[in-house]
């Protein structure tokens, strides 16, 4: 746990303005995050590598976030929130401006250390900030937008960046993201007042987390889920154009269409999970499992491949809330410090799904990483069924 020392005197002078720079900060790291899921063939053409190696360039930063999120709730307590955020941001300026620059895959994955770097730190103290900047009656909505960042990310900074790397080069889609970061720096600037912080986490407080049953259940079920994910998702554009036979010029609309899709099952999910977690978790489950098998099935046609996509938005969009809800359930006096943990395995199943993929693609191909991602949802599906007796209770879910 963590207590943020709000800054003395008066309220924020301009809360909501505040509040859209954070937002803008989670949409600006996890959109150089998941920048090369849509430029990825391109890349791997450039920079002289194998498209499952370049998948690396995925892997690396979402295993460095896993690292990093924890760290910084032990270690960052008593950083002034706003320079460290506005430290972060900076740092994302000079990550995509060498991603931008890199002559080979070696430099890329350099400049990809700095990202994974931001990514863990931004979202290990984005969630505390809502109350911190709004008045209680608005945290709700205020972290909503925060958190909205994510979403957005996917509807369009994702197609945005494929759209404008199938236009300019890929490497004028990370330019891009450097220009957007930097006004997103200096949004911060401006925008939020300081914010001092009183460190009080432990690591035994860790240790304690770890010896929960219903959380231990959590976190193994995020790992097959997102890493079943990412194994496919992380070559979705080479999945596209070779099984079900897109162009380039749809990479981008298609992406936009599944974030859409991501957008819906995100608040769908949200609306039951508070009080059918285990039920919500069941079907995104089960979702992810239909995805693959629907592209094995039908995939190889576009009409057949786009309703996959689709189906694969609306199933994967649930994820986050849902899993975040059973987190927090599990343990209500202690979200903080749950969260960082559920954020480093988040990060490490984004990781290690990427680079399974990779390696699967290069050994056996792009149909055989598809039956990859369905025995890794299968399996998140048998744990799931044994969740049940562990489902945490209701609770009335505080950051305390």
């Amino acid at each position: 746990m963590s207590v943020l020392n709000p800054s003395p005197g008066a309220a924020v002078r301009r809360p909501w303005l505040a509040v859209t720079a954070a937002a803008l900060a989670t949409f600006s790291v996890v959109t150089t995050e998941m920048l090369p899921v849509g430029l990825l063939t391109a890349m791997a053409a450039d920079l002289g590598s194998a498209t499952g190696s370049t998948g690396l360039v995925i892997s690396l930063p979402a295993l460095l976030a896993a690292l990093f999120a924890p760290l910084v709730v032990l270690a960052a307590g008593g950083i002034d929130r706003r320079r460290l955020l506005c430290g972060l941001l900076a740092l994302l300026v000079v990550a995509n401006i060498a991603s931008a620059l890199a002559p080979g895959l070696a430099w890329m994955l350099a400049a990809r250390v700095l990202v994974g770097l931001c990514m863990g730190g931004i979202w290990a103290v984005a969630g505390g900030l809502a109350a911190r900047l709004v008045p209680a009656a608005s945290v709700g909505l205020a972290t909503s937008l925060i958190f909205g960042g994510v979403a957005a990310a996917s509807v369009l900074g994702v197609p945005l960046g494929a759209w404008v790397g199938e236009m300019l080069g890929w490497r004028w889609a990370f330019g891009g993201m450097a220009a957007l970061s930097g006004a997103v720096w200096l949004l911060l600037i401006v925008a939020l007042p300081p914010l001092p912080t009183h460190h009080v986490v432990r690591l035994r407080q860790f240790g304690a987390l770890l010896a929960l049953r219903p959380l231990q259940l959590g976190w193994g079920l995020t790992l097959l889920l997102v890493a079943g994910h990412f194994a496919a998702f992380t070559f979705v554009r080479p999945l596209l154009q070779s099984v079900s036979g897109f162009g380039a010029q749809w990479i981008g609309p298609l992406l936009f269409g599944y974030g859409m899709a991501g957008i819906a099952g995100n608040f769908l999910v949200g609306m039951v999970a508070a009080r059918h977690t285990w039920r919500a978790l069941a079907v995104i489950a089960a979702g992810l499992l239909l995805v693959p098998l629907l592209f094995l099935a039908v995939g190889t046609s576009p009409v057949g491949g786009g309703a996959a996509l689709l189906v694969w938005g609306l199933a994967y969009g649930g994820v986050s809330v849902g899993l975040m809800t059973w987190v927090m359930k599990a343990a209500p006096q202690a979200v903080e410090a749950a969260t960082a943990l559920y954020v480093a395995l988040f990060n490490i199943g984004i990781g290690l799904g990427a680079w399974l993929g990779g390696q699967v693609i290069d050994r056996a191909g792009l149909t055989a990483n598809l039956w990859c991602a369905a025995a890794l949802a299968g399996g998140a599906g048998l744990l799931v069924l044994g969740m049940a007796p562990a489902i945490p209770r209701p609770t009335k879910l505080e950051n305390r």
